[in-house]
């Protein structure tokens, strides 16, 4: 008998069609069923498992039908309060079971509650809950402090509702819940939410300006969870750890949707831990994980863990951001079977998934999904910070692996609620992201903001944030291309490049501020940096840091580093110049600095 050999690449291709056939499966009822929310289809799976692991954590732990039963009675308190639909219920708290049981069942009966950042305090705050316009506003006790800070920018004070603590912080809505029934609220009498109704507001990270509130449908939750429970084939018994801030769209709505609308269950940390990353995914034996940024690096970073490290059952990483310079090392050190790197927003427009594990992709799509999924990409002109047009007004497509910024069509279709772009609260914020008459007269597409490229096979690559790639010397630089290179030298644990004006000179200065694990060898640095960059790209200023300072999703802060940009003065840690007249790295001093600042050095 001859045995047929199939080649990795066609196995490949074979497991990606089942990802995306399970997930169209899963998600093709969406718009046929009005009233099937993800709180119906989670009562469905109770209704089935009602004893099996939902949500579990150090701090509580919620079967299938007790946490249904919390949401109902989060329910019955919304109907009580007289929440009606639309009305907005704010929450902060930290991650635990509890927070998804709060917005799941005050959603389930038409309310809408807005998911505050947890870093938040005095105006940025206000700025948030000013964007939601809650009635009422759900705080854990640790939380007391921060409102106290945003409460006098405020000018309507929504009514606070304190969880935890001691009665002195005010009305308890832990004290005020027990008094309902876990049973089901009765549906006579009042209007039922559909998927087209809001649900959520989830905030932008505010990088590039104040944070936005994004209108976030029924219909999007449910796509969510249940394309991601299809492109992650899970099963019940699958367990996700997942320590992600539960404001955010992915660890808040994604990972717990997905997993327990297939009968799964989350292991919920309220922070990130690399030193005990490992001891509680085996602790809770976990069979996946969902990671962000650069989380990975993190890990990667971290000392070898013997004990718990080879000792995981994880079959599945899931999440976007995995830099391609440790993809590999990554998977190889931490023995990870699957990666499936995806992109994606809040405010929707374009998705795209890596089911192949092409390392360093963020995303293909398949030619017979082609035509509901592929976005734009578009020449972008770093420097106006806009689409290049030609001279009749339309945008210039790009050429095969040439950068430009990724647009999504704007759709209105309940087929394609994961794509559809719902705006923020602020409108014309939303208009701000359209770009109208784009390829052809009267066509209107969602802007990302992200520069990307695709190969001569479809993959799709992230290039850099629009504000965070910028010009010098007449040429653009991308931040996040730098900083792979930089990476790659042996110590550099973190980079963050960014780019720093100097007067009289055109364009902006490459800049990196790098975090390393031993003396930096600046020559052979300086050599490494020379062998695989252009001139242009290699940043001229280094600032050396014992850690580096990331967002609650784990990107890396910039705006201080920006503001203070070159000037030794302005910070304690040592900065260096990549001087042209020594052609040699060298510490940057006050008279070097005003001989740079005065025009003295020709760079």
């Amino acid at each position: 008998m001859i045995e047929l050999q199939t080649s990795p690449q066609v196995k490949a291709d074979s497991s990606a069609a089942q990802c995306w056939l399970r997930a169209l499966e899963l998600t093709a009822p969406i718009p046929r069923t009005r009233n099937r929310l993800v709180s119906t289809v989670i009562e469905e799976v109770a209704g089935r498992s009602g004893e099996a692991a939902a949500l579990l954590s150090d701090r509580e732990c919620f079967t299938y039908r007790e946490l249904m039963a919390r949401a109902n009675q989060y329910a019955r308190w919304a109907l009580d309060q007289a929440i009606a639909p639309g009305d907005v219920v704010g929450l902060l708290m930290t991650n635990r079971p509890e927070y998804f049981a709060v917005w799941l069942g005050i959603t389930s009966v038409g309310g809408v509650v807005a998911l505050l950042n947890t870093n938040l305090t005095g105006p940025s705050l206000a700025h948030c809950i000013h964007l939601a316009r809650p009635k009422h506003l759900i705080a854990a006790t640790e939380f007391t402090d921060a409102l106290a800070t945003a409460a006098p920018h405020l000018t309507d004070l929504p009514e606070i509702w304190i969880h935890g603590g001691d009665q002195s912080h005010g009305q308890r809505i832990d004290h005020a819940i027990r008094q309902y029934s876990g049973e089901k609220p009765d549906s006579s009498g009042r209007v039922l939410p559909t998927i087209e109704d809001k649900a959520l507001y989830i905030y932008t990270s505010g990088t590039t300006g104040l944070p936005k509130a994004v209108n976030v449908s029924h219909a999007r939750i449910l796509q969510w969870s249940l394309w991601f429970a299809g492109m992650m084939g899970t099963k019940p018994e699958d367990r996700m750890y997942s320590c992600l801030p539960m404001y955010h769209s992915i660890g808040g709505v994604l990972v717990p949707g997905a997993m327990l609308a297939s009968g799964g269950s989350v292991v919920i940390r309220e922070k990130f831990s690399a030193s005990r990353f490992w001891s509680d995914v085996v602790r809770w034996d976990c069979t996946m994980f969902q990671y962000i940024g650069e989380f990975c690096r993190y890990l990667l970073h971290a000392a070898p863990d013997a004990t718990d490290e080879p000792n995981h059952r994880i079959r599945l990483a899931c999440g976007n951001g995995l830099a391609a310079d440790i993809w590999e090392d990554f998977k190889s050190r931490f023995a990870i079977p699957r990666v499936l790197e995806f992109y994606a927003s809040t405010e929707g427009a374009v998705s795209l998934f890596n089911a192949e594990g092409k390392r360093g992709a963020i995303g293909r799509v398949p030619p017979y999904l082609a035509h509901r999924f592929s976005p734009a990409l578009v020449k972008f002109d770093v420097e106006q910070g806009e689409p290049v047009r030609n001279a009749d007004g339309f945008c210039i497509p790009c050429a095969v692996n040439e950068p430009g910024e990724a647009l999504g069509q704007l759709v209105d279709s309940a087929a394609n609620a994961g794509n559809r772009f719902d705006g923020y609260t602020d409108q014309q914020a939303s208009e701000k992201k359209i770009l109208r008459n784009v390829l052809k007269p009267g066509d209107a597409w969602v802007r990302t903001g992200d520069l990307m490229r695709r190969d001569e096979k479809g993959f799709f690559y992230f290039v850099d944030r629009v504000g965070d790639t910028f010009r010098w010397k007449g040429e653009n630089v991308s931040t996040s291309e730098v900083a792979e290179v930089l990476c790659a030298f042996p110590g550099i644990k973190h980079a963050n490049v960014y780019g720093v004006k100097i007067p009289a000179a055109e364009g902006r200065a490459g800049m990196a501020a790098l975090v390393a694990d031993r003396p930096l060898d600046l020559a052979a640095f300086r050599k490494h940096l020379i062998d695989r960059l252009p001139s242009y790209a290699r940043p001229l200023f280094l600032r050396l840091q014992d850690d580096c300072e990331v967002t609650g999703t784990f990107k890396y802060s910039k705006t201080e580093l920006v503001n203070e940009g070159f000037d030794p003065a302005a910070t304690s840690e040592t900065i260096y110049f990549d001087n042209p007249e020594l052609q040699a790295f060298q510490r940057l001093d006050d008279a070097m600095y005003k001989r740079i600042q005065g025009g003295q050095i020709r760079l």
